[in-house]
């Protein structure tokens, strides 16, 4: 991988829930504009890793962190990091979908509005965009004033990514984003994220090995706390090296 292409390099990362060390001395480069997907069994670091690519672990007490996690050659673990415009260049969907209990529309144009958006036009314009791009706005368009919670799972997990889109992030984290749909909005969220993905660096954790060998174009292996194993998720499920990996991806363990 040239240097030009990593977005996110990870040099020796340890992440600790008070005395327990949840991730331990992680490094990774994460390509730009490409799919990364992290698997391996519950409890192994992956959600807790891509928590702290935007931060979201400052919110838990007793967390603490040492080595670097760099987002185009800056340390986003510094002190002087604005946390708010980093999760705005980083934005993050949940496994749960998770739309604010109002309408369609101001769930997309609530973070344009929290970053000083004010003009309506513009607004609308931002909204209709962003539900574009995350393939809602054909279901939408003529009820973009309706509760989101009248929304389907499916569709309220894309409104999700939309409303993550309307603040033009360059990266975007997905946590388990399909792991609560049934398999049509499961495929609707791969089709996007592949589409996505033209724009956007993705990341995504996913316990669905079909899911990871289908979308993503490289795949993390995670285990106690480690990368075990990281390479093209080609070469990864056809001959990974390492046996645990093997084991893991054909259901041996896990």
């Amino acid at each position: 991988m040239n240097h030009e292409e990593i977005e996110i390099s990870v040099k020796n990362f340890n992440l600790w829930y008070a005395d327990n060390q949840a991730l331990k001395n992680i490094n990774l480069d994460i390509p730009r504009r490409k799919i990364t997907a992290l698997i391996g069994p519950s409890g192994c670091g992956k959600t807790s890793f891509i928590r702290c690519l935007n931060r979201m672990n400052d919110l838990i007490p007793t967390v603490r962190t040492e080595g670097e996690m760099l987002l185009n050659n800056e340390n986003i673990n510094h002190k002087d990091v604005d946390v708010v415009s980093l999760r705005k260049k980083v934005g993050m969907v949940f496994q749960k979908p998770n739309p604010f209990p109002s309408s369609v529309f101001e769930n997309v144009a609530y973070g344009p509005r929290i970053h000083g958006e004010k003009n309506k036009q513009q607004l609308a314009q931002i909204v209709e965009e962003s539900l574009k791009n995350a393939a809602l706005w054909d279901e939408v368009s003529d009820r973009i004033d309706r509760s989101a919670l009248s929304l389907s799972g499916g569709q309220q997990q894309r409104l999700c990514i939309a409303r993550t889109l309307a603040v033009q992030p360059d990266i975007i984290l997905l946590d388990e984003p399909c792991s609560a749909l049934d398999p049509i909005s499961t495929s609707k969220i791969e089709d996007l994220m592949v589409k996505l993905k033209e724009q956007y660096t993705i990341i995504i954790v996913t316990h669905n090995m079909q899911q990871a060998a289908r979308v993503s174009d490289y795949t993390a292996f995670f285990l106690h706390g480690k990368i075990i194993e990281f390479d093209e998720t080609k070469k990864l499920f056809k001959k990974p090296k390492e046996k645990s990996t093997e084991d893991y991806i054909t259901g041996r363990f896990g």
